[in-house]
């Protein structure tokens, strides 16, 4: 795609990362112009998960993007070197870079390269995403003499490697890609070529994850890799929290956002007869029509026939008859012990049971007591997670998420999210600077010096908005200069004659609530002084001539 280099912002001093495209790219005006829409899209969203564009230009042939310099190494290489992560890891960065890739979708625009070479992971462990929609520009996979798909094809959804339009779940998929590579040390799908990986994506279903790894984080990720896109989590933000529940063992509430959490049902592959019947064996519930999946299990049978001994024949059915009779006993033993359907409790998995119509507005400002009350009474579960700080205090510890809503049957489970605490901004420490490190008690009358400061930081779940400077003038007067920059220029006529001060703020904003604002930074004074004018030279006073005396004649 091109060269990324680490430079120097000279107007305000910024350390940035430079990404200056190939040549090869140049000569596509296309595929130029796609670049410039791309890196305009991509500038809008902002997140802290999310890799900021700062600028775009083209000088002398050449386009590059001015972006946020990220300090750590992307995912790929940290693959490379330790081959697995931990089941906790790997549900960090899934919950880190869906809930910004649902920020992005929020703003319209879907990554279409999620890949670990497009994770960076910093010291801290967070999740930066890079290449914001120029993946879906750059990286084409060409499948067909007719046809192009955007993507990375070792991460591609089916619904990409079959030409169709990407969506939200389209991201979820190679996200979900991303995860079993981390989980099982390789990618699900391979192949002999491109075309061959991308038909695996389409047709072909996922090894098994390793055994050692927790059940419902690997019903996760197949959730995420489903083949058709209804079957995957809702959006990035439901896979997020789910995500986030499951690091703390809430599995209850993680299936409620993700169903597929619960259930292995529908990812089980069936490698011979006595495993299908041990697994409905221990689903008792199950319809009794559903206790033998014949068909399947003389598929399996059908497919060893060439390489089996025909002997074992009598034997396979013998116990395939024993499992079934076995099965027929147990249900009969089952339902004769079962109490009457109409006494069943609540939380009964019979498809008759009642459905429960949930909305955000029955349960909205209720507190975590209140909420659990009042969805028991539903004959529901509760389930409580802390989200996002409040904007006032009389809103620390009240709902304002739940999920699912619509009609739910009884006995499901209710997540809902509170407030945590009223989050503090911390004020600037440090006052601003002048960007050329000269003496700000030293400077000229109408000098246009660039003023700036460090970054600020904001707390966790709000971003950063604008920075307010405000300048005061040696006669007195007052001006705010709003910036969304660590600094600014100081326009012509320039600096008065005396001293100036410049203090800032900065403000946290968070989806759906009230921004917060710092207090104003220490002061920085600029002094200038006029040049004195030297004092004109004294005029000497002129030496007056000598008139000479005409001597006197003397008559004859």
């Amino acid at each position: 795609m091109g060269e990324v280099w680490q430079a120097t912002d000279q107007v305000i001093g910024r350390t940035v990362a430079l990404k200056i495209l190939k040549d090869e790219y140049m000569g596509d005006p296309g595929f130029l112009e796609r670049f410039r829409a791309e890196a305009r899209h991509a500038a809008l969203v902002n997140h802290e998960g999310i890799a900021n564009v700062f600028d775009y230009g083209e000088e002398d042939g050449s386009a590059f993007l001015v972006m946020e310099l990220v300090p750590g190494e992307p995912l790929s290489a940290i693959l490379d070197r330790d081959r697995t992560l931990s089941a906790d890891k790997v549900l960090d960065i899934v919950a880190q870079t869906s809930a910004a890739l649902h920020a992005a979708h929020q703003a319209g625009l879907v990554h279409r390269d999620v890949k670990p070479g497009n994770l960076l992971i910093t010291p801290e462990g967070r999740v930066k995403i890079t290449d914001f929609g120029i993946a879906r520009i750059a990286d084409q996979v060409p499948l067909t003499a007719t046809g192009q798909v955007m993507g990375t094809v070792q991460y591609l959804s089916p619904e990409q490697a079959s030409g169709q339009q990407a969506a939200p779940s389209t991201d979820i998929y190679s996200l979900g890609i991303v995860a079993y590579e981390a989980l099982a040390g390789r990618r699900p799908f391979t192949g002999e070529s491109q075309v061959a990986i991308a038909m695996a994506h389409i047709n072909d279903a996922p090894p098994d994850l390793p055994g050692t790894i927790p059940e419902p984080v690997r019903n996760l990720v197949l959730s995420c890799i489903a083949k058709t896109p209804a079957d995957r989590p809702t959006s990035a933000a439901h896979l997020s929290r789910a995500a986030t529940m499951l690091r703390r063992g809430d599995i209850a509430g993680a299936a409620a956002i993700v169903p597929g959490i619960a259930s292995t049902d529908s990812f089980a592959t069936i490698d011979s007869p006595t495993q299908a019947a041990t697994r409905v064996i221990t689903t008792q519930s199950s319809p009794a029509t559903a206790a033998l999946p014949v068909t399947s299990a003389t598929t399996a049978v059908e497919e060893r026939k060439r390489r089996t001994n025909p002997w074992i024949w009598p034997v396979v059915i013998l116990a395939v008859l024993l499992v079934a009779a076995g099965v027929a006993i147990a249900l009969m033993l089952f339902n004769q012990q079962r109490p009457d359907p109409a006494a069943s409790t609540p939380g009964s998995e019979s498809q008759s049971a009642a459905l429960v119509d949930i909305s955000l507005e029955q349960f909205e400002g209720m507190d975590e007591q209140e909420f659990r009350d009042a969805v028991e009474a539903l004959n529901l579960v509760p389930a409580v997670e802390t989200g996002q700080p409040a904007t006032d205090p009389a809103l620390v510890g009240r709902i304002y998420a739940v999920a699912p809503t619509g009609p739910v049957p009884e006995g499901s489970t209710i997540a809902g999210t509170i407030h945590s605490a009223v989050a503090q901004i911390d004020d600037p420490t440090a006052a601003p600077r002048l960007g050329d490190g000269s003496d700000p008690a030293a400077q000229e009358v109408g000098a246009t010096p660039s003023i700036v400061w460090d970054a600020a930081t904001c707390p966790s779940g709000y971003t950063r908005g604008d920075y307010v400077a405000t300048i005061t003038w040696p006669d007195g007067r007052v001006q705010d200069q709003v910036t969304p920059v660590e600094g600014f220029d100081i326009l012509a006529p320039g600096l008065g004659e005396g001293t100036t001060t410049v203090t800032y703020t900065f403000s946290c904003e968070v989806e759906g609530g009230q921004p917060l604002t710092s207090g104003s930074s220490p002061a920085l004074e600029i002094t200038a002084v006029a040049e004195e004018e030297p004092e004109p030279e004294p005029t000497p006073t002129p030496t007056p001539t000598p008139t000479p005396t005409p001597e006197p004649t003397t008559e004859p």
